[in-house]
């Protein structure tokens, strides 16, 4: 069995502004994107979430923002998610993206909690940027709530794509009414290799409108790698994985309705161990399900 854990993957890269040359064997290998099913738009299925990471504004968590940005670029990333609530993390973003390269180079996503102007324009004037690519309303708890204004903007060029989000299993017949009807370009919805009720109920129903998918908390909240502490990756799983945090993405993406994970992180090392996981193959339907029985005997 491998030894290689999420901790001793940072101490080897840990000045982490590192291209990925491949994944394996240290050859180029085929990024792996998925088209966003409204436009036909390919995005790399890897991505960055900010919740938390970046929620105070200061010039050390600026450079921290700007090197995993950096990070995230250099190894085939484009998407970094965010939020109207997520404490300063706009603000930060805005200030990180273009120290780390130009706003096109981004695919960047934010959210607000309600279709209310004054909230929109904080966001990007926080962003410091007047287009964003995908805006999303946050926390959908109403299966009444709609996307009218969303569309309006998306009609005006404020945005390119409009979304929907919930990390709520409590919500999910919210989400399920609100995408039915308003057959947003996305969803992002929470899944992880221990949280798996989407299978059954939003990622069939995202394929039927042709909604994106982006998945919330892939680590589980943390409970994961919290599960795994002190072990190794189980041989079977060393053909597709080098490490722990490669194993539940790569799981997630061995989906074909999943668009994009969006890990969260504050450690370029583990933003590039993150961005591993488009590389080399994914688990196949036996070893998903493989995957799933070893995690339920943890």
């Amino acid at each position: 069995m491998t030894s290689m854990t999420r901790r001793s993957f940072s101490a080897l890269a840990s000045a982490a502004l590192w291209p990925l040359a491949g994944w394996g064997q240290g050859k180029e290998t085929a990024l792996i994107t998925r088209a966003i099913p409204s436009s036909g738009e390919r995005i790399p299925a890897v991505g960055l979430g900010t919740a938390i990471v970046f929620n105070n504004d200061d010039s050390k968590i600026r450079e921290t923002a700007a090197q995993i940005l950096r990070t995230l670029l250099d190894n085939g990333g484009r998407l970094v998610d965010t939020a109207s609530t997520y404490g300063d993390a706009e603000l930060v973003l805005g200030h990180a993206m273009p120290a780390a390269a130009s706003r096109d180079k981004f695919f960047v996503a934010t959210k607000l909690e309600s279709p209310d102007p004054a909230e929109l324009e904080r966001s990007l004037t926080r962003l410091a940027t007047r287009r964003i690519d995908l805006l999303q309303l946050h926390n959908v708890r109403d299966p009444a709530q709609s996307l009218a204004q969303f569309k309006t903007w998306k009609t005006q060029g404020v945005c390119r794509y409009v979304g929907i989000t919930s990390t709520s299993e409590r919500a999910y017949a919210a989400v399920e009414s609100v995408l039915r009807r308003e057959k947003p370009d996305f969803v992002q919805i929470d899944y992880s290799l221990d949280n798996r009720e989407v299978e059954e109920r939003i990622l069939p129903l995202a394929a039927e409108v042709r909604a994106g998918v982006l998945t919330a908390l892939p680590f589980g909240r943390g409970r994961l790698f919290r599960a795994v502490r002190g072990k190794s990756l189980p041989d079977w799983s060393t053909a597709f994985a080098e490490s722990w945090a490669q194993f539940f993405l790569k799981y997630l993406l061995g989906d074909e309705r999943v668009t994009a994970v969006i890990p969260g992180t504050s450690d370029p090392a583990h933003m590039a161990d993150n961005l591993g996981a488009m590389r080399g193959r994914l688990p196949d339907a036996a070893e998903r399900k493989r995957m799933v029985e070893f995690v339920k005997g943890l």
